[in-house]
């Protein structure tokens, strides 16, 4: 490859991707803390919503986060706000993801 198409590669400009969420470690509520607080802003990164139900509420996985489980949607969303981070419920792929918010 000569000079001029090493340049041109260089400051060639094409879609950049951006990287591909990552999922947070949600053993216990202090290590889902931990893995957020690793976040940089604008980072989005999940849990699965198993992982959230054992968490965050008291109702069965059918149930979880749904219309009847205040409570669940409660500590999930004070948690969230503790560590400024944004909510996305996504219930066909299982997850929810956390976008840690710019400070």
């Amino acid at each position: 490859m000569d000079i001029l198409a090493r340049l041109k590669s260089l400051f060639a400009s094409g879609p950049i991707e951006p990287p591909s969420a990552r999922k947070l470690n949600a053993g216990s509520e202090a290590a889902l803390a931990t893995s957020i607080n690793g976040l940089r802003p604008g980072e989005r990164s999940w849990i699965t919503f198993e992982e959230g139900r054992a968490l965050f509420s008291a109702m069965d996985d059918q149930y979880a986060f749904g219309e009847l489980d205040e409570p669940g949607k409660l500590n999930l969303g004070a948690f969230a706000a503790d560590r400024r981070v944004e909510l996305d419920f996504r219930p066909v792929e299982g997850r929810i993801y956390f976008t840690r918010r710019a400070s």
